[in-house]
């Protein structure tokens, strides 16, 4: 499995990038993936240390040393990805807090990405898996693995500050999980998907998907990813949200929206608008309603239909239980 350094990313390139950092490594320009020798680093160590590039240096020395296959991946513009190691660190930065979701151009990721065998000894491509699992058990040990996958669990390669996770393997790299997050056992995550601020996760957030700060997917609920279904639609959640226990999302939500436990709104679903008597004004598609804030999506109990009105019991999240320092 390679390693990835960072040497520029879009929008931080510094406008003179280093010549003996370039002449190291043999940079010329563009958006490379360059493999690079034990041999070099010590080299590379010190060019860094040129420019003041204290966190890359101490990023190099501690790789020397180390059998691994090594690349550099230098991004200077943000286009297409062309090699695994670019995919890879592309999803880092989204991970790190570098970039938000939607940010970065991630087209013709998955023809990109091996399926890899995630290990409680790395990450092993699957035509060495049998070899190393019985090569384990020879020496009396068990090689566990913990999933077969494109994507690792972001929390092996990145914790950003300021979060809680109740099942590590739950939440992809890729993930963007906001300062203040709490994501409860249940809580999944996916790439290029995320919350943005304080939030309680105890549903799914599939990929695309992007949450506001101060909302709350209850236990067991769903958000229809940009993969689901041919869905190209980006679903997302405005900030202070509430949806339900078992309750699911097929569009794009307002602000101080809730959706009522159990219930499963889509655009296409018919919904009664009610007004403030509780009377029925209109009968539109949910689509229609997208993005609009102060919602209130409910289920009449003697009908079945879906009504709509206006939220009048906006959410407050606990400010003890998303305290993480």
């Amino acid at each position: 499995m390679v390693r990835s350094l960072l040497l520029r990313t879009p929008g931080r390139c510094s406008r003179h990038t280093d010549s003996g950092i370039a002449e190291t490594v043999g940079y010329q320009g563009g958006n490379q993936t360059i493999e690079i020798s034990e041999a070099q680093l010590k080299a590379l160590e010190v060019a860094f240390l040129s420019i003041d590039a204290e966190d890359q240096a101490e990023l190099t020395e501690i790789l020397e040393g180390t059998h691994q296959p090594l690349v550099l991946c230098i991004l200077e513009t943000d286009s297409k990805p062309e090699t695994t190691a670019e995919v890879y660190l592309k999803l880092s930065l989204l991970s790190q807090r570098l970039a938000k979701p939607h940010s970065l151009d991630l087209t013709g990721m998955f023809g990109l990405l091996p399926n890899v065998a995630w290990t409680s000894e790395g990450a092993i491509a699957l035509n060495e898996l049998a070899k190393r699992q019985l090569s384990a058990r020879a020496q009396g040990r068990i090689l566990e693995v913990y999933s077969v996958d494109k994507f690792p669990k972001m929390a092996n390669y990145a914790v950003p500050d300021g979060i809680r996770i109740g099942d590590a393997a739950r939440i992809r790299l890729g993930a963007y999980v906001g300062e203040g997050t709490t994501v409860m056992h249940e809580g999944f995550i996916n790439f290029n998907a995320g919350t943005l601020g304080v939030s309680m996760i105890e549903g799914r957030i599939s990929a695309g998907v992007v949450v506001g700060n101060g909302s709350d997917l209850g236990g067991g609920c769903s958000t229809m990813g940009t993969l689901s279904g041919g869905n190209n639609v980006v679903i997302s959640v405005g900030e202070n949200c509430l949806i339900g226990a078992n309750a699911g999302l097929g569009l794009p939500l307002g602000d101080r929206c809730t959706v009522e436990a159990g219930l499963y709104v889509t655009g296409s679903s018919k919904v009664s608008l009610l007004d403030d008597k509780n009377q029925v004004v209109a009968v539109v598609k949910a689509a229609e309603l997208a993005g609009k804030p102060d919602l209130l999506f409910r289920r009449n109990s003697q009908t079945g239909q879906i009504e709509v009105k206006t939220n009048q019991s906006a959410i407050e999240l606990n400010a003890e239980l998303h305290k993480h320092n």
